[in-house]
């Protein structure tokens, strides 16, 4: 996981990987410590190279959405992946992210 700034002011936070119990944590540390010590004016988290996501994920970036919300930060998701996009769908949490309804990167398979 990487952390830059923008030269918009906005922060990014690059995720990689597997988002599970044995990931979560420092992402939900990471994402409280920036909201809360830079208070910027957006933070996107860039899932695009995340592989897998769990509920646990899920409920570590609904924890930076609701500490951006308290902070008066605009809180966006990048780039998820279809399997992650279809996860924040099964749970209802796609639309409070501000994600389309379907993926705007459909899964495509080839035989």
């Amino acid at each position: 996981m990487t952390t830059r700034r923008q030269a918009d002011g906005a922060i990014v936070v690059e995720v990689r990987g597997s988002l599970d119990a044995a990931t979560v944590d420092g992402l939900r540390t990471t994402l409280l410590k920036v909201l809360q010590a830079e208070r910027p004016v957006t933070m996107v988290v860039d899932l695009t190279f995340v592989t897998f996501m769990d509920s646990m994920g899920v409920g570590a970036l609904v924890s930076g959405y609701n500490t951006a919300r308290d902070t008066g930060t605009r809180f966006v998701l990048r780039n998820p992946s279809e399997f992650v996009h279809r996860q924040l769908r099964i749970t209802g949490l796609a639309d409070m992210f501000g994600l389309p309804p379907t993926s705007p990167h459909p899964q495509t398979y080839t035989p």
